[in-house]
């Protein structure tokens, strides 16, 4: 047999001169590339180099190489282990609710009902609220004389309401039931597109077997949608690892950092008390943590693809 000949190098217009075919694709994306540098690279690397440094007061100068006395100074921080706690706290109480409740709703809203466009936008629209609005209006509804608390008053079952955010006890999971209600809609969506590629042919037949009601999902629609709430299950981890916004609007990390999680410590450490290499260095920990929750995504999508 003979060999296909080579794709004829191109000639790259205006400049003049040809390149082989093979380099064409990389020159599509070169300017994505060096972009991608000059935004991510080039930061994380300098971020990982900070880390292992330290500045003077004044912060621009060169910084001094300390090796890991950033690292040595991370393991005695109580604030660090107790933001760590806080972050782990808020995995626990949001992953579970994420991954499970939204699926419910899909099942809801997955059904041949008149208006049920209109149910699927009300689920979804908290999604599109910007986190600020949303932290804002919460905190209204938390407040001393908020909505909450009147509604308690009225019923008798409180006389002087509930701190919902200056009581170190529940100020960080009245600000998990944000997330929650932020993130149902967007998990349902996922969910939503899984069921929908789930032949009715399965759930007819599961009806003649006497599989009907709430056991078709268990013994059809769970087992099929295993790939999705693993998936689910990884994004909601990777997502409350990083949480910022809710606790920065509602509680400011308090009260007594009760709900201080990693990442606001990160920027308390960078912008208010301007320790960069110290906040680098906590960075660099938190970093690890979501690769390995990444590469934990990678797998899962390797190992099992959703439905088309």
């Amino acid at each position: 047999m003979t060999a296909s000949p080579r794709p004829a190098p191109r000639k790259i217009w205006p400049l003049g001169f040809t390149v082989p075919q093979r380099v064409i694709p990389y020159l599509f994306l070169l300017p994505a590339l060096v972009a991608l540098g000059i935004s991510v690279f080039w930061p994380a690397l300098r971020a990982f180099y900070l880390s292992f440094t330290t500045f003077g007061v004044d912060l621009t100068a060169a910084p001094t190489w300390v090796g890991w006395a950033n690292v040595q100074r991370l393991r005695t921080d109580p604030i660090f282990w107790q933001t760590v706690r806080n972050t782990l706290v808020y995995l626990v109480g949001v992953v579970p609710i994420l991954t499970f409740a939204p699926l419910g709703l899909a099942i809801l809203v997955n059904r041949q009902l008149r208006g049920i466009h209109w149910l699927r936008v009300a689920y979804y629209s908290p999604v599109v609220v910007s986190m600020v609005v949303a932290g804002i209006a919460w905190r209204w509804l938390y407040a001393e004389t908020g909505l909450f608390n009147q509604v308690l008053k009225s019923l008798g079952l409180t006389e002087n309401g509930i701190p919902w955010l200056t009581s170190p006890t529940l100020a960080l999971f009245s600000v998990m039931v944000v997330t929650v209600w932020k993130g149902l809609g967007y998990y349902m969506v996922i969910y939503l597109a899984g069921l929908q590629g789930i032949p009715q042919d399965l759930y007819e037949a599961a009806a003649l077997d006497g599989s009907d009601g709430w056991r078709r999902h268990w013994d059809i629609t769970l087992p099929l949608m295993r790939p999705y709430l693993v998936l689910v299950s990884v994004i909601s981890a990777i997502a409350a690892t990083k949480v910022f916004e809710e606790v920065y609007i509602m509680t400011q990390g308090g009260p007594r950092h009760s709900s201080k999680t990693v990442v606001y410590y990160i920027y308390e450490q960078a912008f208010q008390k301007l320790e960069i290499s110290y906040a680098c260095t906590i960075g660099l920990g938190l970093f690890l943590v979501i690769l390995a929750l990444s590469a934990l995504r990678l797998a899962v999508n390797d190992g099992s693809t959703p439905m088309a």
